[in-house]
């Protein structure tokens, strides 16, 4: 069997729902920061990458490659979710949706195209930034 393989076996649940909630809390609470300032405050990548982080040594992720690939994966999901919601709630609030309607009519290339627009040169760095700690402080 596959080294990586054996230590993905050895991750429990418990594991698997903990990095769950680091991506989504930390999601939430960029998306509700957005929506509250109407910025985008893409450094909450970097918050969202050491939350990830922490939660999975909190559950016991077997250190290695593995461990540092759930985190900058894990990282990449919060910021992409964060700013499918951020696109869905403010396209959702123009067309009289409310956020979890407009989240799923919206399309992927609609989405991308609205997201290209919303994030500046700046975001990108923030979340490149964010995605380097998570492989640092993940390991």
């Amino acid at each position: 069997m596959i080294p990586a393989a054996r230590s993905l076996r050895r991750v429990s649940w418990f594991a698997w729902a903990l990095l769950a909630l680091a991506v989504c809390g930390s999601a939430a609470v960029w998306v509700l920061l957005s929506l509250y300032s109407g910025r985008q405050h893409s450094w909450m990548a970097l918050l969202a990458a050491l939350d990830v982080a922490w939660l999975l040594r909190l559950g016991r992720w077997p250190s290695g490659r593995l461990r540092l690939l759930a985190g900058v994966l894990a990282t990449a999901a919060a910021a992409a979710l964060a700013n499918w919601w951020i696109v869905a709630t403010q396209l959702g609030a123009m067309l009289g949706l409310d956020p979890l309607s407009s989240a799923l009519r919206l399309g992927a290339h609609h989405a991308w195209t609205l997201m290209r627009l919303a994030n500046g040169p700046t975001d990108l760095a923030w979340i490149a930034a964010a995605l380097v700690a998570a492989a640092w402080t993940s390991r």
